[in-house]
């Protein structure tokens, strides 16, 4: 555990990932002078990520383990992260440990003033990192504007942000104009848009051309109306390259049949969810071989 005393035996064991930039200073040079650095790479902090970050490295080696590391350890498994996310989530934001404590609090005491669950929290802070260094005025500003501009509800918001909590981190102009392409160009109602989104966040923040590319192949190659989409959105988060070699490989067996009311239907959401031997076994009627090779010849 990081939170226990280590031998200078310990430390001579601990591994550093050598991938380094020839140009940046060598943080793994460290690790056997600096107390922090040897309980961070024990916590599973990937010291070879941070010291590629401008300015990342010098803070590390500023930082005494018990004055300034300790404490925000404990918060941060209070607030309810695991041990073993402890250091994904320190290598993802390791600003967390320069942080003002009142703040840190503060910000948690926001989330749970607005009713998120303690298993809420625990999931949006280990998923979202960067949360914890926004002011209790933004996170609110971020909420409203989730609440306002998909008309939610207040329970719906926090579902929206729990499941996918970099919403509050990320910046809001991809959400906007996914928003608009998805009424204006892609031809959804207001309501369906907001269906689709609290069923898959993601599609707040997808790359524009990815999701017109796929809404393309999907409705216009595919024929699939806008209807079928709405009930199974999960395929405007797939691999458009997963959706083009199954549908042609359906289409090859004449097994290519999407519409619900006729026999031998094929669900849009088994379609790209599938394993490729699931895929084949249940709904193609088909070999793995023969999927393998019908791909190649595309």
């Amino acid at each position: 555990s990081p939170f226990e005393e280590i031998t200078d035996e310990d430390a001579s064991q601990i591994s550093v990932d050598p991938g380094l930039s020839p140009v940046s200073v060598s943080l793994r040079d460290y690790v056997n002078q600096s107390e922090t650095l040897r309980r961070l790479v024990l916590l599973g902090v990937d010291l070879s990520k941070l010291e590629r970050r401008p300015n990342v490295g010098n803070m590390l080696l500023r930082l005494d383990f018990e004055k300034d590391v300790q404490e925000r350890l404990l918060f941060l498994r209070d607030v309810g992260v695991e041990e073993m996310h402890l250091g994904p989530v320190l290598t993802v934001n390791p600003f967390i440990l320069t942080e003002n404590m009142k703040n840190l609090q503060a910000r948690v005491s926001y989330l749970r003033l607005k009713r998120f669950s303690a298993d809420a929290i625990a999931r949006m802070v280990s998923k979202a990192p960067h949360l914890l260094n926004f002011s209790v005025e933004r996170l609110d500003n971020r909420l409203s504007f989730f609440q306002k501009q998909l008309e939610l509800n207040v329970q719906k918001t926090q579902d929206l942000v729990t499941r996918f909590p970099r919403l509050l981190c990320g910046k809001l102009d991809p959400v906007k104009e996914n928003l608009k392409v998805c009424e204006m160009d892609l031809g959804f109602r207001k309501n369906e848009v907001q269906h689709m989104v609290t069923r898959v966040p993601k599609l707040l923040t997808t790359n524009k051309k990815k999701l017109t590319g796929i809404f393309d192949y999907v409705h216009n190659t595919m024929g699939i109306p806008h209807s079928l989409i709405v009930r199974f959105p999960q395929v405007l988060n797939a691999r458009l390259l997963r959706i083009r070699e199954r549908h042609l490989f359906l289409k090859h067996l004449g097994r290519d049949q999407f519409d619900l009311a006729e026999p031998n239907y094929v669900s849009l959401d088994q379609l790209v969810s599938l394993p490729d031997h699931l895929f084949c076994a249940t709904i193609a009627l088909a070999s793995l071989e023969d999927f393998d090779v019908f791909q190649k010849t595309l």
